[in-house]
């Protein structure tokens, strides 16, 4: 064997080499491919099964016979982008991480903060909606921020975390704080203009001023709602935030936004 077959005898085997190699990694990368248990079961049945708390409106309710509202056709929504009916699991709010937990449902839909102490049992989608602290003024008011409010009347609903957090403000800046057992009250105090501006969480507020005759003059913290599923659920994860994303880009989450917040009137409901 002259120097020439020899270099490419050597040539030769560097190549099967190669190729073997390749083909070993593939199949030691296909044997170790993590698996989405969840988001495979919902392939397998053709069915996304879904736990609401129903009673929080405009979120989810029964009509007739019929679960409506913002999370019932966010969801539905999901589905049909994902290409699988959606089956609805009623569930008391205390109990519907533990819908995940013993697999009785594959997704949590129900205006749920986020929540990363959960984290050991669920992983969260992004945002879907901000349902934090708003400062509700008439619409030609001069308010822009909390502390325009000095000497002026501000209204909270009693107990609530807006309650907490005009009594904080108020250890710094004169304000009277008007207290209030519900909501329908502080709505129709600033439309009566006996109060100037009232702390409501954002699901009230967009309800509130659906009228015209009030505005949303700032916003006093953010709470963003989730959609929840198993911890082991990575690619369910992946696929509903591909599916938010999408929704967001063709308008539909705020026309969904529109029409269950916008139509939510505290006073009359």
């Amino acid at each position: 064997m002259n120097v020439g077959q020899w270099q490419r005898w050597l040539d030769g085997c560097a190549i099967v080499v190669v190729l073997a190699y390749a083909w070993l990694a593939w199949n030691v990368n296909q044997a170790v491919t993590p698996i989405d248990p969840v988001y495979a079961g919902i392939r397998a049945r053709g069915v996304l099964r879904v736990a609401v708390d129903v009673g929080y409106r405009p979120f989810a309710e029964e009509r007739a016979g019929e679960l409506v509202g913002f999370d019932i056709d966010l969801v539905r929504a999901i589905g049909r982008e994902l290409g699988v009916d959606v089956v609805f699991i009623r569930s008391g709010f205390d109990a519907l991480y533990d819908q995940l937990t013993g697999q009785q449902a594959d997704l949590i839909a129900a205006a749920l903060p986020y929540a990363p102490e959960q984290g050991y049992r669920a992983r969260f989608s992004r945002p879907y909606f901000d349902g934090g602290l708003m400062l509700v003024t008439q619409v030609d008011s001069t308010i822009r921020q909390l502390a325009d409010l000095q000497d002026r009347r501000l209204g909270v609903v009693l107990g609530s975390e807006g309650d907490s957090l005009a009594r904080r403000f108020a250890l710094q800046t004169p304000v009277t704080l008007i207290e209030t057992d519900e909501i329908a009250p502080l709505v129709q105090g600033l439309r009566a203009g006996t109060i100037d501006a009232a702390i409501l969480d954002r699901v009230v507020a967009l309800g509130a001023i659906a009228a015209g005759d009030l505005r949303i003059a700032a916003a006093l913290s953010y709470e963003p709602y989730v959609l929840a599923m198993p911890a082991a659920a990575f690619q369910l994860e992946s696929e509903i935030n591909r599916v938010l994303a999408r929704l967001e880009e063709r308008g539909e989450l705020q026309a969904l936004q529109q029409r269950w917040m916008g139509s939510h009137d505290p006073v009359r409901e």
